[in-house]
């Protein structure tokens, strides 16, 4: 152990060395009188007994010691401290060994290097931690033999590397003044050159000692300064380190001039600075500047670097920026400048959501937020699907054109929670002004930017979901025109550079994805919807609303009205009474009302104290919700003379007309009551002169028009209807009428007719075919040309009703009449549901292969 006076020695000997920095500011940088000192070592060394053939080896990490080298080392490793102990019961010597790897922490024989130092413990201190301070003095280099031991300690063989001779002569003394100049460079670069230390410098001759003093002092890698050590050729060694000397000096000087400009920017900094203080202070006496404006300038200025603005956007930004730092802090324009740059700052310049393009869990996610819409769900898919394959593609903008309440609007939540994206929706009903669409100038006052900026703003990135709601319901006026200004938001070719008036700078539109709702598609612009895709919804099915209540409805009312699912048992019978007799809507608005209704008054109930869980069935639904609003006309099992049964389509979905028909005494008036508009009309008027043309065919009087005056009604007068789809309805009752023929009634038809007696295709067939079957009818009729849309149909409820397609109203009567067929229809035959092939020769439509018994057609004859 050591007393007080050698331990404070030993510290400040530790100290001096651990802070002494590893490059050449180290032992070269010390005075002459470390230099005598390493002198006075190195003669000690050659005096110092030989070194033993087995030592302790002791691993470091990040050093490697050269001969006459002496530094401090902390020693925490137990089997460290064990070769320290090990050393100094046996002549102080160790061998140290740099690591490989510094992270290993128990290095093994094979992780060393097999060449290393043999160092005298000069000094050794026991720190309170456990841990050993020594002091150590390079002595010879050695290379590992042999290993005898790694446990407690590593223990090896060494045999010394003895350390050849230069010659002196002109190569050497060369090499000696390069290391020399190089040295003192690097000195003169950290500032760290004195006279003292060029003069150690110029005191050592020997070319190995040059070197190994050199190296020991480099800011080298483990690796380089290894590779030096290994080198027993002492001009190899310093040449080595010379070149370690060149790349020190080429980082010393780069370093210099890095230090020489942030000095230099410093230095303008600091004028800036007080230039900017003076300005502050003239502004100050003059009275129109303080110091929350030139720190909302620079938050400004700030918030502008990190927007990620275009090049353009950023010229216009810094102009605004100019201009409102010259502006006195309370003037009317600044106010206005002020608040663009931050309109700038807020909006979404570079951040785009990153799409799910999981195309199983997108389908997941439709299926569970809607029922059926089979269309619409396949055409998003497809959407995913090519965005996946192709990042770079544009975007369609898609139309959901159907009725109200058939979800188009919660469809668009659903594509944007698909997708990944956010929603933003605003509706364009009612709107008249252009500049909702493209903002105001900021020559206004209050002016500010459109909606489609604000919703991008709102939505914080540059690729949302946007919809645009009720685009059918855009007006115009002296303002202008917004479905003029939405040509260019909803053109993928255009909008990648909309301008909007207020920001007056090109925004990037083509990554955001539009969806419009319409329920009509006859007002919109005819430009407008060229732009668009449009897919169709119809309405739901008794089915589809069923599963839709079941799934969605009810259990949202149960938990709006603090019900349990268990407290309310509502059977599928009056949930189907609900439907029917309750709603009549191609949605599902009014159900989910009357769901809602019920949901109350369980509620209360619940409320007063009963207990539950409480059965809904049909009696109690009517006792809740009061007599059925919508009576369905009764199934007459025959119909009278005149009377045909028509299908219609309305907002609402399909539903059955009958047209009455009577013929009465009079002069050859036709009157047409019921709310019948002008095409209606004149689909009248086309039914009676083709009857007349046809009348010995079809089995009428050819002179019955100047005796008789014929009235046409169509039931619920105070609806309005319109349309050519009645022309064969309204055709067949005046037969009915004139004849005295009574057409089935389990007969519906729908279909537009020509003065020589063609059937036209007509429109809302799925819907008009769905209305037949709800009423419990067993057979349609309508136009050839209209089989294609049978595949819009459910299959299921093809199996419930049969298909008739007919051309020519000659195959008709054959059909609908219970007579049988009148005496020219017999010769003709009804059309089968073919389309030819590209051969010629007809083959089956695609629709009756899969639609069971209900796409069949028959002959002319009597239906069964």
């Amino acid at each position: 152990m050591v007393d007080d006076k050698e331990r404070e020695a030993l510290d400040s000997r530790a100290e001096e060395h651990s802070s002494a920095d590893p490059g050449m500011d180290g032992a070269i940088q010390r005075k002459t009188e470390d230099a005598e000192q390493q002198e006075s070592a190195s003669g000690s060394e050659e005096a110092s007994p030989s070194i033993p053939e087995v030592l302790p080896v002791l691993p470091v990490r990040d050093v490697v010691i050269f001969n006459y080298m002496i530094l401090p080392l902390f020693i925490g490793r137990e089997n460290s401290v064990h070769a320290v102990d090990a050393a100094l019961k046996s002549g102080r010597h160790l061998l140290v060994c740099a690591q490989k790897e510094e992270s290993t922490d128990d290095p093994e024989p094979q992780d060393l290097y097999d060449v290393g130092t043999v160092v005298q413990v000069l000094r050794m201190l026991k720190m309170p931690d456990a841990r050993v301070k020594i002091l150590v003095q390079g002595v010879q280099r050695a290379r590992v033999t042999a290993y005898h031991r790694v446990q407690p300690y590593m223990e090896a063989s060494i045999e010394p590397v003895v350390e050849q001779t230069a010659e002196r002569d002109t190569t050497v003394e060369a090499l000696l003044r390069s290391v020399r100049e190089q040295s003192e460079k690097v000195l003169s670069l950290r500032g760290m050159a004195s006279p003292d230390v060029i003069s150690v410098l110029q005191g050592v001759d020997d070319p190995g000692r040059l070197a190994d003093l050199i190296a020991a002092n480099m800011r080298m890698k483990i690796a380089d300064a290894q590779r030096i050590l290994e080198t027993e050729n002492p001009l190899e060694r310093l040449q080595l380190v010379n070149a370690q000397l060149q790349r020190e000096v080429e980082v010393a000087t780069v370093q210099a001039r890095i230090q020489t400009s942030a000095r230099e920017g410093m230095d303008k900094a600091q004028k800036d600075y007080f230039l900017r203080e003076q300005l502050k202070a003239i502004h100050n006496e003059l009275g129109d500047r303080n110091e929350d404006s030139e720190e909302e300038l620079d938050n400004l200025k700030k918030a502008l670097d990190k927007a990620g603005l275009p090049k353009e956007v950023r010229m216009e930004a810094d102009k605004q920026l100019r201009r409102l730092a010259s502006m006195h802090a309370d003037a009317a324009e600044a106010v206005v400048a002020r608040t663009y740059l931050d309109w700038l700052v807020e909006l979404p310049w570079k951040k785009l959501s990153r799409d799910r393009l999981d195309i199983a869990q997108a389908k997941e996610v439709l299926d569970e937020d809607h029922c059926g819409l089979v269309k619409v769900k396949e055409r998003i898919l497809e959407f995913l699907s090519v965005r996946k394959l192709n990042p770079q593609s544009k975007g369609p903008i898609l139309c959901f054109a159907g009725p109200p309440g058939v979800g188009k609007t919660s469809l668009g939540r659903s594509i944007a929670r698909a997708l990944g994206r956010k929603f933003q929706r605003f509706s364009l009903g009612g709107m008249h002004d252009e500049a909702e669409i493209r903002g105001h100038r900021r020559t206004y006052i209050g002016a500010m930017p459109g909606r489609i900026i604000q919703a991008l703003k709102q939505a914080g990135t540059r690729n949302p979901v946007i919809m645009l709601d009720e685009v059918d319901k855009l007006g115009s006026d002296f303002r202008g025109d917004p479905s003029s200004a939405l040509l260019e938001v909803l053109d993928p070719e255009q909008n990648f550079s909309f301008s909007d008036h207020y920001l007056n700078v090109p925004f990037d539109l083509s990554k955001v994805m539009f969806i419009c709702t319409a329920n009509h598609l006859d007002t919109i612009p005819a430009p407008l919807r060229d732009r668009m895709e449009v897919i169709s919804l119809s309405g739901y099915t008794l089915q589809e609303k069923t599963e839709i209540a079941r799934k969605h409805l009810l259990s949202k009312q149960e938990v709006d009205n603090g019900l349990k699912d268990s407290d309310m048992k509502l059977s599928d019978s009056a949930l189907t009474k609900v439907i029917r007799e309750y709603t009549r809507e191609a949605g599902v608005r009014n159900l989910e009302r009357e769901l809602a209704s019920l949901c109350r008054k369980i509620a209360r109930r619940k409320a007063e104290g009963e207990k539950g869980p409480f059965k809904v069935g049909t009696a109690e639904v009517e006792k809740m919700l009061g007599a059925p609003r919508f009576i369905e006309d009764e199934k007459e099992k025959s119909l009278m003379p005149g009377m045909a049964l028509g299908l219609a389509w309305t907002p609402a979905g399909g539903e059955v007309l009958t047209v009455e028909t009577t013929v009465m005494k009079g002069k050859g008036n036709l009157t047409l009551t019921g709310q019948l508009g002008d095409v209606m009309k004149e689909s009248a008027q086309a039914a009676l002169s083709y009857i007349r043309s046809r009348a010995d065919a079809l089995g009428v009087d050819a002179d019955f028009l100047p005796k008789h005056d014929l009235h046409v009604h169509v039931p619920a007068g105070a609806t309005p209807k319109d349309g050519p789809s009645a022309g064969v309805t309204l055709t067949t009752a005046l037969i009915s009428a004139l004849s005295g023929r009574r057409v089935r009634a389990d007969v519906c038809m729908t279909g537009e007719i020509t003065l020589q007696g063609r059937v036209l295709p007509v429109g809302g067939i799925k819907e008009k075919i769905l209305a037949g079957v709800a009423r419990g009818l067993k057979h349609v009729l309508i136009p050839q040309q209209n089989a294609k849309d049978l595949e819009d149909v459910p299959k299921d409820l093809l199996k419930r009703i049969e298909v008739h397609t007919v051309h020519l109203y000659d195959d008709v009567p054959s059909l609908v009449f219970e007579e049988g067929g009148l005496p020219s229809a017999g010769s003709r035959a009804v059309r089968r549901l073919t389309r030819p092939t590209r051969s010629g020769s007809p083959r089956k439509c695609p629709v009756s292969s899969g639609c069971g018994k209900g796409t069949r057609t028959r002959a002319p004859g009597r239906l069964s």
